[in-house]
């Protein structure tokens, strides 16, 4: 009896999150077509899941307790925009980077297009969200451009790996190397969930202590975010060398000085040994999990709604995103 109370509460708690979430992406959309003007620039930024925005909400909304002047959470909503022309600046580049023929089921924007205008396009959203920030202080252009230059890091570092021009050496340091991936998706994916906490914070004038934890709780959701989804990749046989030759390292002791692995050498590895990366992947995601929870339920942060949101999102996030390939946390 206990345990289905338990679980019915469960379940209407979860239906008003899905509600809240419903709502913010709505009036992010609406933000979108209010704001940018560029009919390509509103298609790519239509097209994503809007992560970044959603977490965001519930951070500031946590910290106003859903009590904030129209006019307070329309600036959000602007700052929000900016976080996301960035992310989505760089899924542009990045397609044309790693030569990416597909972005969420469609041909890519560059081969929609063109190359030279698709890097052209993801220049310009960067451009536009340097102008709002500008607009809206000193504070918020220096967060849009210290996340936007951290993420770049990842992906710089991210190339030099894939281009082999890093230095491997024969695979003998395994934790090294696995620490080299985690620093990848720290800058490239992390920087960009946590600068969305932090703007969300900033613009309710939140204190000091509340902004630092809020930012940490959206790195930890970033990480644990692109471990599931690489995980969701690796599990339907893409092959991303940023991810895999750290992982396969770990279970092939005699791995060749570089990168430059036959991808049925490499895909017979995963499947001998797929148990094992389910493993290291679903503990990775609980650590990144764990470290948010406990953030979340932090006394400095104000006790309201919005709090159990921001406790529950994580899991409900990483959940969704592994279904696709049967698993649960």
């Amino acid at each position: 009896m206990k345990n289905n109370k338990i679980k019915k509460i469960m379940t209407i708690q979860s239906t008003y999150l899905e509600s809240f979430l419903q709502i913010t992406r709505n009036d992010f959309k609406l933000k979108i077509n209010e704001v940018i003007k560029d009919d390509k620039i509103k298609e790519i930024l239509n097209g994503g899941k809007h992560l970044r925005p959603l977490l965001g909400s519930i951070s500031f909304k946590l910290c106003t307790g859903g009590n904030e002047p129209y006019d307070q959470y329309q600036r959000f909503l602007e700052g929000a925009i900016c976080i996301e022309l960035a992310h989505s600046a760089s899924l542009v580049h990045d397609d044309i980077i790693d030569g990416d023929l597909y972005r969420r089921g469609e041909p890519s924007f560059y081969r929609k297009t063109s190359i030279g205008y698709a890097v052209l396009v993801g220049h310009k959203m960067l451009v536009l969200g340097l102008e709002i920030t500008l607009a809206n202080g000193k504070k918020f252009m220096e967060l849009y451009i210290n996340a936007w230059n951290e993420a770049l890091k990842g992906q710089q570092s991210e190339v030099m790996f894939n281009s082999k021009k890093t230095s491997i050496g024969n695979f003998s340091n395994k934790s090294k190397l696995f620490g080299m991936y985690s620093k990848i998706i720290d800058l490239k994916t992390a920087t960009l969930f946590s600068a969305s906490c932090k703007v969300a914070a900033l613009w309710t004038n939140a204190s000091d202590e509340v902004v630092d934890l809020l930012a940490k709780y959206g790195r930890e959701v970033g990480l644990a975010y692109q471990l599931a989804d690489d995980l969701v990749d690796i599990k339907n046989g893409e092959m991303i060398n940023s991810v895999i030759i750290p992982l396969l390292s770990r279970f092939e002791k005699n791995f060749p000085k570089n990168s430059n692995l036959n991808e049925k050498i490499m895909r017979d590895i995963i499947e001998k040994n797929s148990v094992q990366i389910k493993k290291i992947f679903i503990a990775e995601i609980k650590k990144h999990l764990m470290n948010a929870y406990k953030l979340s339920h932090s006394d400095i942060l104000p006790n309201n709604q919005y709090k159990y949101f921001l406790q529950q999102l994580p899991e409900y996030i990483i959940n969704k995103m592994l279904k696709e390939i049967k698993i649960t946390i």
